[in-house]
């Protein structure tokens, strides 16, 4: 009794404690064999969020997106689901104004700018709010990395081959257009003129 006074823990049933002396003496709770510091035992298990990755000098984008920069909005998903889908806001929209985005360099910017003002990416994959989240980011990365890749002009003859391609298609379809009216013709009864 004396121990727990001293560590500034009232003792308010004195029967209660002589019963069970070492409960109010225990640090730590039950702990599985499946818990956290016994499958990971080196491991920190601080969750922290990362910090602007350092940037190469060839680099055009790192794939790092500032969520503070980011509007980041929840509403609800529609589709099926059930009664979780009428109380649960999962569908994601993101939206940054381009122009205003640091992160990004000018020569991104002109190639994304369709349209002025706020570009917008929307996710309701999952019924998990971070899972539709992480599914915008990787849409934004994925978009960015796409127009970096630079498209080569394709050669004349190449040019050639596919408007070739593209003119036996039309052909081809208005034979078989022809062909099926002249079938659908053929089906009708004679027409006698008096």
């Amino acid at each position: 009794m004396n121990t727990l006074k001293s560590l500034g823990i009232p003792t308010y049933n004195a029967v209660y404690n002589s019963l069970f002396p070492n409960l109010l003496k225990r640090t730590v709770a039950y702990k599985s064999a499946l818990s956290l510091n016994n499958l990971y035992p080196n491991s920190s298990l601080k969750l922290t969020t990362l910090s602007l990755p350092p940037k190469h000098g060839n680099e055009k984008f790192s794939g790092y997106i500032p969520i503070e920069e980011l509007d980041i909005t929840f509403s609800r998903s529609s589709g099926p689901g059930g009664q979780n889908v009428n109380k649960v806001n999962t569908k994601v929209d993101v939206r940054f104004h381009l122009q205003s985005a640091k992160w990004l360099s000018d020569e991104i910017k002109e190639k994304l700018s369709e349209k002025e003002g706020y570009l917008i990416y929307k996710s309701d994959l999952t019924r998990s709010q971070q899972l539709n989240l992480a599914d915008c980011l990787e849409k934004i990365r994925s978009s960015v990395r796409e127009c970096l890749i630079e498209r080569a002009e394709p050669s004349p003859e190449t040019t050639e081959k596919i408007r070739r391609k593209l003119e036996r298609a039309a052909k081809e379809r208005l034979l078989i257009k022809r062909q099926r009216s002249q079938l659908k013709n053929d089906r009708q009864a004679p027409q006698v003129v008096l």
